[in-house]
């Protein structure tokens, strides 16, 4: 079933409005579990519409094994989404930032508060992102330490490459995810994939996960594949890897693979004169977690990210 959300009124005489589709059982109980899938805070993540619709296609494929509540929020920012445009247009603010939001503040604000109102009381909620232009992200789960070990039995199952455990302290306050775990949901952010694209073999893995969560918190009865069994990883066992030169970067190594320190990831050249500004080389063996997509960069800018170690 459609239902809006959130109505805001514009000022060129237009109506914003976010939308769910609520997914549940024909005879509910009253006594089932919910799970929350939100996406498009940011508007120039598009990889999450995609997951939206296989995940709806796919539970309204097989509806009877549908045991429990889904409720689906692809579009938080539309109008970011329908700009092509990341924060929230004519206001220029990342959305990421204004939860738990106000009813008496700006668009965004209210718009952040009505979302909160509506996923209040649930059990579990997937915040879905696929990074941003300038970085492709391997597929991975991000959680808070703080609730760290209350997930870890359902991020287990999310058939994603690795699970990065963030402290608490670097966790941005206006996220949804950290204003939801503040008020009993517990929330997990999935990352993959770049954005302003779609990385189908990511988000069919990303859905996949979902599948298993909903097996997992007993609201679906129908048969899950998880070839994909995490790493948990903690900021330690994440290297950053920054550019020390300006250019137009030229990848070496490839996305998600393994690399071995000391190899290349990456060539920084001058296209102007014609020569090789900087080698950027592994500082340490491990998966290149995190690879730059988009190829003019400046002094600073991160190159990589080398995932190495963790635990299962």
């Amino acid at each position: 079933m459609i239902e809006t959300v959130v109505s805001a009124n514009m000022l060129i005489g237009e109506v914003m409005r976010v939308k769910k589709n609520h997914l549940a059982p024909d005879f509910p109980t009253g006594n089932e579990k919910r799970l929350c899938i939100v996406s498009g805070i940011h508007g120039d993540e598009v990889a999450g519409q995609y997951i939206c619709y296989e995940l709806i296609r796919r539970i309204k494929k097989d509806f009877d094994k549908l045991t429990g509540i889904v409720d689906v929020y692809p579009f938080i920012n539309p109008m970011g989404l329908e700009a092509q445009y990341r924060d929230v247009p004519v206001f220029d603010i990342d959305m990421n930032t204004l939860f738990p939001g106000s009813k008496d503040g700006t668009v965004g604000e209210y718009t952040a508060a009505k979302v909160m109102k509506d996923i209040e009381g649930a059990d579990i909620c997937v915040d879905v992102h696929s990074s941003s232009v300038y970085i492709k992200e391997i597929p991975q789960v991000r959680v808070n330490s703080d609730v760290a070990s209350d997930l870890a039995p359902y991020v287990a199952c999310m058939n994603v490459d690795v699970v990065w455990i963030h402290p608490s302290s670097t966790v941005m306050e206006g996220s949804l995810a950290h204003a939801l775990n503040e008020i009993g949901v517990k929330s997990m952010v999935v990352e993959s994939g770049v954005a302003l694209k779609i990385d189908y073999d990511y988000s069919n893995q990303i859905v996949d996960g979902l599948f298993s969560l909903m097996k997992k918190m007993g609201i679906w009865q129908g048969e899950v594949e998880t070839a994909h069994k995490p790493k948990f990883a903690k900021d330690k066992d994440v290297v950053f890897v920054n550019a020390e030169s300006s250019g137009i970067f030229l990848p070496v190594a490839k996305h998600s693979e393994y690399i071995q320190q000391g190899e290349i990831i990456g060539r920084i050249v001058n296209v102007l004169t014609g020569s090789v500004e900087e080698t950027i080389r592994s500082p340490r063996s491990g998966i290149v977690f995190s690879l730059r997509e988009y190829p003019v960069i400046e002094e600073g800018s991160l190159v990589a990210r080398i995932f190495g170690g963790g635990h299962e």
